[in-house]
């Protein structure tokens, strides 16, 4: 097996408590893993040399909430929004979700994995190696399966796909949500059963689904063995938050109507925090996720893109870690431990998010000084190189 040192290099670890700095480092790659990582003046020897000629290393980022696979856009609808209509008000009125649905169920598969592939591409050249990709827009057996089946062919990034058929009320169940959350529970074994599914999503939400439905979905994928995570308390409280915490999620995602007791249900539980500050920029919402509450509690708090063509068409990670900064007010450490060490927690992978000998060999070179930069530019992109897997 090649073994391959990568120095000159200042590290940003994340491992422990801080930055994890070394000023002046190298790592070795064995493989597709980290076998060694230190002081350069201490390094092994390796047949294969790369000179980083300065440059910051750091974790590769992983989009642990994105929702790549979709036809169409929903630009009218942003200037419906700044015209004074509100979300909700939109999604009644035909528009929304099931707006990307027709135009969804419409396209081929081929038609999806180009439009798809394309947007991953834009994520990976700000430096994801990690991404997840839910399902939704198609909202009936045969496009979520078409959906799911995009998102495992999809090529650049470790891809971990999620079920998300209770995303809205299909047209063909109007007035029958109980009868479409019973349908999207007998999905769910048949998708398992091709290998399509990671985890299990929900939007539990006065636009989406009830609790009491939620827990039917939840209760389908435990069933199966399948992790489960939420769309929760993004424009009210429904005490989703802690039906998940209850079920073991891996993440609750959104949070801007969080209530306390659904932070340390959280915290009880393990959950991650989602935060997706492109939604909550573009929605122009004034309601914050209680950070400070989630910070004191413990609770880790990750960050995505929630790439979407309704409430967060970004394709920007480097923008999101500004965002959750100038937004949230998140520091620049937690920004970028919540697109790498704690988005890894919340796809419950615990193989990478970190520069350690012995997980994977996922890092990004950077051209910056020190990695709080990742955070402070916007409209900037210093990645030099990618590696993912060693390569």
């Amino acid at each position: 097996m090649s073994r391959t040192l990568w120095h000159n290099a200042r590290l940003a670890t994340l491992d422990g408590e801080g930055w994890g700095l070394i000023e002046d480092g190298a790592l070795l790659v064995e493989g597709e893993h980290i076998a060694w990582l230190g002081e350069a003046a201490q390094a092994p020897r390796a047949e294969h040399q790369h000179d980083c000629a300065g440059a910051l290393i750091t974790p590769g980022l992983i989009d642990a909430h994105t929702h790549l696979v979709y036809a169409g856009n929903r630009s009218r609808e942003f200037e419906l929004r700044l015209l004074g209509a509100s979300y909700e008000q939109i999604a009644r009125g035909g528009g929304g979700i099931r707006s990307t649905v027709a135009a969804t169920r419409a396209a081929s598969e081929e038609e999806l994995l180009a439009l798809a592939q394309a947007r991953l591409d834009a994520l990976i050249a700000e430096g994801v190696t990690t991404v997840e990709v839910k399902s939704g827009y198609g909202l009936s057996l045969e496009s979520e399966r078409t959906c799911l089946r995009v998102a495992r062919r999809l090529q650049g990034a470790q891809v971990q796909a999620t079920c998300l058929g209770a995303h809205a009320l299909a047209p063909e169940f109007v007035d029958r949500p109980d009868d479409y959350i019973g349908a999207v529970c007998e999905w769910l074994p048949l998708l398992q059963a091709e290998g399509l599914v990671d985890a299990v999503d929900a939007f539990c939400e006065n636009i989406g689904f009830t609790p009491v439905q939620t827990r039917r979905v939840f209760e389908a994928a435990q069933r199966l063995g399948l992790p489960v995570k939420l769309h929760a308390e993004q424009l009210s409280d429904q005490q989703g938050t802690q039906l998940a915490a209850s079920f073991g999620a891996l993440s609750c995602d959104h949070l801007e109507h969080l209530s306390a007791e659904g932070v340390q249900a959280m915290a009880a539980s393990g959950t991650v925090a989602m935060l997706l500050p492109g939604a909550y920029y573009f929605l122009r919402e004034t309601q914050l996720p209680p950070i400070e509450q989630l910070r004191q509690a413990g609770v880790p708090m990750a960050v995505a893109t929630d790439h979407n063509p309704g409430t967060s068409p970004t394709l920007s990670p480097l923008l999101m870690l500004n965002m959750a900064c100038t937004c949230f007010r998140l520091t620049p450490e937690e920004a970028l431990r919540g697109m790498t060490v704690n988005a890894a927690r919340a796809l419950g992978l615990a193989d990478r998010g970190r520069l350690v000998a012995g997980l994977r060999a996922d890092f990004c070179l950077w051209d910056a000084q020190h990695p709080s930069e990742l955070a402070y530019y916007f409209g900037r992109n210093p990645l030099r190189q990618r590696v993912r897997g060693g390569l």
